[in-house]
């Protein structure tokens, strides 16, 4: 797993991220942007994966000098800061449709983070527990928030539903990135691969040893791994409107209990007088 340097390139990644780093006064005037800087990064991750991410390389992709970059970014650390927090835009619902209710909110927010994963695998690579928000990040957490603003929830609870659909994306991004580039790391195809298992798997089904596997039709592990994942997702979103609707009852009984009492109290007074 990729980690981050740590130290200064914190406050450097920050100043980056939000446009308040200040360009040295002298030296040649600048024919590059930060943003051509940061899509060559991403290109490169994308199609040759992290490890192949240099200052050089990115210098050799944009046909410069590699000084040159310096101008614009102090280093590789700073560099895949900003990458991911480009990659993080994705999710910021700009595409999203509008006046939608939470579930199609957490919903867009989910497809959008998958898509992210998919189309940026090496983000998985990285580690994120301590991300440096940047304006990609916090617009996409943003929106997230946003679909539960009304909902009846504190604040932590609100964190809890964000955080466990994120980690349901991502783990289910891994297991579909790692299969996908399973055949190209070991050089055995999905079909070898599992023929291998053939003759000892068919011994031990029929062992009798493990009867619910055996029961199994021949075709359950044939479902894509999208359709696990939507599948997934929509018991995930059942799961919050479960709760969010125990909480309306929460709710209401406790208000009709009130309004019980307050009448048992009334007839109480009026039988006294």
């Amino acid at each position: 797993m990729t980690t981050r340097e740590n130290g200064d390139h914190l406050r450097r990644s920050l100043e980056l991220l939000w446009g308040r780093r200040e360009r040295p006064a002298r030296g040649p005037k600048p024919g590059l942007t930060l943003e051509r800087i940061v899509a060559a990064g991403i290109r490169i991750a994308d199609a040759e994966g992290i490890d192949a991410l240099s200052m050089r390389r990115v210098a050799a992709e944009l046909g410069v000098g590699t000084m040159s970059l310096y101008r614009y970014v102090p280093g590789k650390a700073e560099l895949l800061e900003l990458m991911i927090d480009r990659a993080y835009g994705m999710t910021d619902g700009s595409d999203a449709p509008r006046d939608a209710d939470w579930r199609t909110v957490m919903r867009h927010v989910a497809l959008g983070t998958w898509r992210m994963y998919l189309d940026h695998p090496w983000l998985l690579r990285i580690n994120l527990a301590r991300p440096v928000l940047g304006p990609g990040a916090v617009a996409g957490f943003d929106y997230a928030l946003s679909g539960l603003a009304d909902l009846d929830l504190t604040d932590h609870e609100r964190m809890g539903f964000v955080a466990a659909l994120d980690g349901y994306v991502a783990g289910c991004a891994r297991t579909h990135v790692n299969a996908a580039q399973a055949a190209q790391q070991t050089g055995i195809s999905d079909e070898e691969f599992w023929s291998a298992h053939g003759p000892m798997l068919e011994k031990a089904m029929l062992s009798g040893a493990y009867p619910h596997v055996a029961a199994l039709a021949e075709d359950t592990f044939a479902v894509p791994g999208e359709k696990l994942f939507e599948f997934g997702l929509e018991r995930l979103l059942d799961g919050m409107e479960a709760f969010l609707a125990e909480r309306t009852d929460e709710r209401s009984g406790g208000r009709s209990g009130e309004r019980s009492g307050e009448r048992a109290c009334d007839g109480d007074d009026a039988e006294g007088g």
